[in-house]
C-alpha cells in the first residue's frame, strides 16, 4: 500500500486511502487536532515515519535572536518561536518482538479518517510483520473541544491469523528530535532542546513530566493515564526520566481477540503557577477525563459539533469539491479558536510550525468574520487577547514616537518579531484591521458590555495612533504617509486607500462608542475636544483618485509606476519576493496581494458601483496572487461586479489551497487565514452578505457551476438561514424575534414562521478582466 494513495471527496470527512511517504508532510497537516489550546498534527501514532513531529500549546514559544546585517532604532531585538512541547501522541507497539513500522514487512490496508462531525481522527492498518505475523492496529485519536486540557487515544490491536506476543509502549517524550526549523544557527541552537527538566514521575498507569522553558520561563506540564481492558496474563510497567515516561503493557492474544487501551493525555502551561500547582492542574484534568470516560468524551465532542453544524453549516450544490472544502475549513478554522481563550490565533492555528506560530492582521480580517457568525465566543476571546497587550502595543507607539498603542505585524505573546520593518514598523492598516474586528462583534451580537470593557480601550487606542500618525496638510487634507498596505510588493507608500479608509472608520467608530460609553471614556483620558479631533481626521481623510484613468490608485502615485513586465516572468520566478529584489518590486505596478480590492469589499460605502468594477478590473491585471490572502476577496469582489465565473474560480484557489497542497508548504500547517476565506468567498461572494451598516444587506447570485447555496448565520440572539438558487433567494429565522435585512437594496421583513423568498436580479454586465500573464486561476467548468 505504500506509495498508493487517494483523498475521495466526501461531504462530511477527509479520507486518506492508503500512504505515500512522499505526502506525509501534507496529511500531518491536514489530519491534525486542536481546539485552539492543545494542538497534535497527525503524526503516526508508533512516532515514524514522519516529517515534522509537532505537539503545540496555543502561545508557549521560546525566545531567540533577531539577525540584522545592520541595526536600526526601533527594531525588535528578540523573536518569539512556537516550540513542539511534550509528545503524548507516541503510542509504539512490537508484535513478536517486532516493531509495527509500516516502512517494513507487509502494509496491506491503511486508511485514515477525519470526521468533521464526530471531531476525531480514525486510523485502520492491516500489517504483516517480516516474520509473517498479521495484525490489524484501530485507533481513534481527539482533541477536546470540552475539556480544554485533554487529548485522548483509544488503541486497539487484533492478531489476525495466529496467537501474537504484545507490547504497547506508551510515552511522554520532551525535546524529541526534530528537523532543523530555521537556517540561522543561533535560532536553531536555541529550539533544539527548549525544554528544562523539572520533575518526572510514573506509577502504575499514570506519568508525568514538567519542564520550563529555557529562555522564555514558561512552564509545562503534561500527564498520561490509562484505561486497559482486562486480559488474562495483562502486564504493565512504568518508567520515567527527566524527558521521557513509559507506561509498558504486554500480553499474549489469541487470532481474532483484541487488546483495548485509551490513552488520556493532559497538558497546563503558565507564565507564573508554580511547579506543584501545574502538576496539580494536569492530575485535576486526568480525573475529569477518566471519570467522564472515553465513550463521554466522544459524546461530548458530537454534541459541541452537532451545535456548532447547527449555526454554521454551508451547504453547497453543484461543486462536491467545495461543500467538502468549506466543512473541512469550518472545522478546522473552529479548531484553530474554540477554545484559545484570550489568546492569539495563529496563522497556521495548532497545526504547524509555519510562521514561527505568528499571529498576523490575518485573524481579524479573515477568521474573525466567519468566528463572529458561527462562533462569536470565539471572536470576542481573540480581542480580549488583543485588549490584553495592550500595554505593549502602547510601549511600541511611544518608541515610535506616537501616541495610542501600535500593535504588532507578528507576535505571540505580544511584542513586535517582525525584523523586515517595512512590514514590522510600517504596517500599521493591523491597528484598523482590529477595529474593524471589534465593530463587527460588537454589531453583530449586540453585546455592550463587550464594547465597554474591551473593544472601546481597543477603539480608542487605535483612533489615538492614526491622529498622531497622519497630518493635515496646507490644503486641509489629512494624509497618512509612509505605510504599507496589505499588498507588500508597494511598501512605505504615501495614501495607501485601504489604509486610509480603514482608518477613517476607526476614528468615527472610536468617537460613537465615546458617545455611548461616556462614563467608561472618561476614565481613558478621553474628552470632547479629542473625539472632536478625531472625527475631524476622518471627514478630511485623503482618498486618491486617478481622474485620467478613472480609478483609485493602489496608493498616492501608483498608477504612474512603470506596469511589471509579467510576459518576461517566468513561472518559476513566483512567488516574485524570492527571485526579485524588494527595491524592484516596491517601484512597480505588481500587486502580492489583493489590497485596493481588499478596501472595495471592506469599505464598499466608499465607492460607486461604476468604481468598482473599473478598479478591480484594473487591479486584476496587476494581482499575481503570491499569498494565499489574495484570492478569497477577490473572489468577493468579482461576484459583486459580475464576474460569476471568475469568482467561482477563485473560490476554489481559497478553499483547495491546502487540500490540493496548491503552494507546496503543507509542511509548515495550514493556512487558516485561507480557509476562512472560503467562508468569505461563499457567504460574502456568492451570498453577498454586506454588515458595514446597522441591517445586514444580502444581493446573492450564484455561478454556473453553483446551483444552491444556503449558509446559517448568528446575530443579536437570532439564527438566520440563507438560502440562495439561480433564480430565488429565500430568508427565515431559525430563531429569535423578527427582524428585518436588506435583499438587492430591498428591505425584507424576516420571522420565524415561513421562509420570505425574493427574485435574485440578472448579474450586471462588463468586461471580462485579464490577469498577469501566466497568473490565470485555474478554470473551473461544471459538467452540464
Amino acid at each position: 500500500m505504500i506509495g498508493d494513495v487517494s483523498f475521495p471527496v466526501e461531504p462530511w470527512h477527509l479520507r486518506e486511502c492508503g500512504l505515500d511517504p512522499k505526502l506525509l508532510a501534507r496529511s500531518e497537516s491536514l489530519f491534525a487536532l486542536s481546539n485552539g489550546h492543545v494542538g497534535l498534527r497527525a503524526n503516526l501514532d508508533e512516532g515514524e515515519p514522519h516529517v515534522l513531529p509537532g505537539t503545540y500549546l496555543n502561545s508557549v514559544h521560546e525566545l531567540r535572536p533577531l539577525p540584522y546585517a545592520e541595526a536600526g532604532y526601533g527594531y525588535p531585538e528578540s523573536g518569539q518561536t512556537v516550540i513542539n512541547v511534550t509528545n503524548g501522541k507516541l503510542i509504539r507497539l512490537l508484535v513478536d518482538d517486532e516493531p509495527f513500522d509500516v516502512r517494513y514487512g507487509d502494509l496491506r490496508a491503511h486508511e485514515r479518517v477525519l470526521d468533521f462531525r464526530a471531531g476525531v481522527l480514525r486510523r485502520t492498518a492491516e500489517w504483516v510483520s517480516p516474520a509473517g505475523q498479521a495484525i490489524k492496529v484501530s485507533t481513534v485519536r481527539l482533541v477536546s473541544f470540552v475539556q480544554r486540557a485533554m487529548a485522548a487515544i483509544c488503541y486497539e490491536v487484533e492478531p489476525l491469523d495466529a496467537p501474537a506476543r504484545l507490547v504497547i509502549q506508551s510515552e511522554l517524550v520532551a525535546n524529541e528530535q526534530i528537523p532543523p526549523q530555521s537556517v540561522d544557527p543561533r535560532a536553531a541552537a536555541v529550539l533544539e532542546a527548549p525544554l528544562q527538566a523539572e520533575w518526572n514521575g510514573s506509577h502504575g498507569t499514570y506519568a508525568e513530566l514538567v519542564h520550563q522553558t529555557r529562555r522564555s520561563g514558561l512552564r509545562v506540564a503534561a500527564a498520561m493515564d490509562h484505561v486497559i481492558d482486562p486480559l488474562p496474563g495483562l502486564g504493565v510497567t512504568a518508567e520515567s526520566d527527566e524527558d521521557s515516561c513509559r507506561i509498558t503493557v504486554t500480553a499474549v492474544l489469541d487470532a481474532g481477540s483484541t487488546l483495548r487501551m485509551v490513552k488520556f493525555i493532559a497538558y497546563g502551561w503558565s507564565e507564573q503557577r508554580s511547579l506543584p500547582a501545574l502538576r496539580d492542574q494536569a492530575a485535576a484534568a486526568l480525573t475529569a477525563a477518566r471519570q467522564t470516560g472515553w465513550a463521554g468524551m466522544l459524546a461530548e465532542q458530537r454534541a459541541y459539533l452537532d451545535d456548532f453544524w447547527a449555526r454554521a453549516d454551508v451547504e453547497v450544490d453543484g461543486d462536491a469539491e467545495v461543500q467538502q472544502a468549506v466543512r473541512f475549513a469550518l472545522f478546522h478554522v473552529l479548531q484553530a479558536g474554540a477554545r484559545a481563550e484570550r489568546r492569539s490565533i495563529p496563522a497556521k492555528g495548532l497545526t504547524g510550525t509555519g510562521y514561527d506560530g505568528h499571529a498576523f492582521w490575518d485573524t481579524e480580517s479573515y477568521v474573525l468574520p466567519m468566528l463572529t457568525y458561527t462562533a462569536p465566543h470565539a471572536a470576542a476571546d481573540a480581542l480580549r487577547w488583543r485588549q490584553a497587550t495592550l500595554p505593549m502595543a502602547r510601549e511600541r507607539a511611544r518608541t515610535l514616537g506616537f501616541s495610542g498603542a501600535a500593535f504588532p505585524w507578528r507576535t505571540i505573546h505580544g511584542e513586535e518579531c517582525s525584523g523586515y520593518w517595512p512590514a514590522g514598523t510600517a504596517a500599521f492598516h493591523i491597528n484598523a484591521d482590529i477595529a474593524d474586528a471589534v465593530v463587527r462583534y460588537v454589531r453583530a451580537t449586540g453585546d455592550d458590555g463587550f464594547e465597554r470593557d474591551v473593544g472601546l480601550e481597543l477603539l480608542v487606542d487605535t483612533a489615538r495612533l492614526w491622529r498622531s500618525l497622519g497630518h493635515h496638510d496646507l490644503d486641509g487634507d489629512f494624509n497618512i504617509d509612509g505605510v504599507t498596505g496589505p499588498d507588500e510588493y508597494s511598501a512605505v507608500a504615501d495614501n495607501n486607500v485601504y489604509t486610509n479608509l480603514m482608518a477613517q472608520q476607526n476614528l468615527v467608530e472610536a468617537a460613537n462608542a465615546v458617545r455611548r460609553h461616556p462614563d467608561k471614556a472618561r476614565e481613558l483620558g478621553v474628552d470632547a475636544e479629542e473625539t472632536a479631533s478625531w472625527r475631524d481626521a476622518a471627514e478630511d481623510m485623503y482618498i486618491p483618485f486617478d481622474e485620467k484613468l478613472g480609478v483609485h490608485p493602489q496608493s498616492e502615485g501608483f498608477t504612474r509606476h512603470q506596469v511589471w513586465n509579467f510576459e518576461r516572468t517566468r513561472p518559476d520566478q513566483y512567488p516574485m519576493l524570492l527571485h526579485f529584489p524588494y527595491f524592484d518590486l516596491y517601484r512597480k505596478q505588481v500587486v502580492k496581494q489583493a489590497d485596493l480590492v481588499l478596501a472595495m469589499v471592506r469599505r464598499g460605502d466608499a465607492f460607486t458601483e461604476e468604481q468598482k468594477a473599473r478598479n478591480f478590473a484594473y487591479y486584476e491585471a496587476l494581482t499575481v496572487r503570491d499569498s494565499s490572502l489574495s484570492a478569497c476577496y477577490q473572489a468577493v469582489m468579482a461576484a459583486e461586479v459580475g464576474h460569476l465565473g471568475l469568482a467561482h474560480d477563485y473560490l476554489r484557489e481559497a478553499a483547495l489551497t491546502d487540500l490540493r497542497d496548491l503552494s507546496n508548504r503543507a509542511v509548515d500547517g495550514l493556512h487558516i487565514a485561507s480557509l476562512a476565506g472560503s467562508w468569505i468567498a461563499l457567504v460574502k461572494g456568492f451570498g453577498g452578505l454586506r454588515d458595514t451598516g446597522e441591517t445586514p444587506s444580502f444581493a446573492p447570485r450564484l455561478p454556473e457551476g453553483i446551483s444552491r447555496l444556503a449558509f446559517t448565520l448568528s446575530r443579536r440572539g437570532r439564527r438566520l438561514r440563507v438560502e440562495v438558487t439561480d433564480a430565488v433567494a429565500s430568508y427565515v429565522l431559525l430563531r429569535g424575534d423578527p427582524t428585518v435585512i436588506v435583499h438587492h437594496g430591498e428591505q425584507v421583513r424576516v420571522t420565524t414562521k415561513e421562509p420570505v423568498s425574493r427574485p435574485v436580479p440578472p448579474s450586471p454586465t462588463w468586461p471580462a478582466p485579464g490577469q498577469p500573464f501566466g497568473q490565470e486561476p485555474v478554470r473551473f467548468r461544471p459538467n452540464l
